[in-house]
């Protein structure tokens, strides 16, 4: 059997060490904050009530764990439809969006939209597929909706500020993300944004 040519095992072994595509690219930008696969029950009762109740827990929550149960009750709220078909729908959003079927997932909400033009879980989440197709534009527009029914939404907070610092306005996109931690102090992956922001603006002139 022929061995390779020295020159080649140099080339072989330069490419074995060269960094993989992932890692010349860097870690991928943050994504706006998402309800988990699994939810509970929403609460019965009033609704407004509930949420107050929940979002006052959520101030004080006294860990990570503790902060994420609430969470979890919020959205369980915002996503409970009294509509069956703007549910059944909505289960087909996520798996159109499971699968990057992005034009779909906007046709699908579109109607959920349609149906019931109150739903405000149904503008974000449409907001976030807008995002995923980088249309900022119908993004923004979705995500001041939600915020226009719900200002306490800090997953449409969380887009808001991260589109804001991808079209480059860190100012704004640190006070958004400020606002997003006074409503939720334990919120994932946001207080590393702020740091991260604050370093920059608050380091120079504005």
């Amino acid at each position: 059997m022929r061995r390779a040519p020295p020159c080649a095992l140099l080339m072989i072994a330069g490419l074995w060490a060269a960094p993989t595509l992932a890692q010349t690219l860097g870690p991928e930008p943050p994504k706006p904050i998402e309800p988990p696969s699994a939810l509970p029950r929403a609460l019965h009762g009033d609704r407004t009530k509930n949420l107050d109740r929940l979002f006052e827990a959520l101030k004080i929550a006294p860990d990570d764990e503790s902060a994420k149960y609430v969470e979890n009750r919020i959205w369980a709220i915002w996503l409970a439809s009294p509509s069956d078909t703007a549910n059944l729908l909505m289960g087909r959003v996520k798996a159109a969006v499971d699968g990057q079927d992005y034009d779909l997932a906007i046709k699908l909400l579109n109607a959920v939209i349609d149906i019931k033009p109150d739903f405000v879980e149904a503008w974000n989440r449409r907001a976030t597929v807008y995002y995923a197709k980088k249309d900022f534009g119908r993004a923004l527009a979705d995500i001041h909706h939600v915020l226009a029914q719900e200002p306490r939404h800090f997953g449409a907070l969380s887009g808001l500020g991260i589109i804001l610092e991808e079209m480059g306005d860190d100012k704004d996109a640190l006070e958004v993300f400020r606002r997003a931690l006074a409503i939720h102090p334990h919120l994932e992956r946001i207080p590393d944004l702020v740091k991260k922001l604050s370093d920059k603006v608050d380091g120079r002139d504005i």
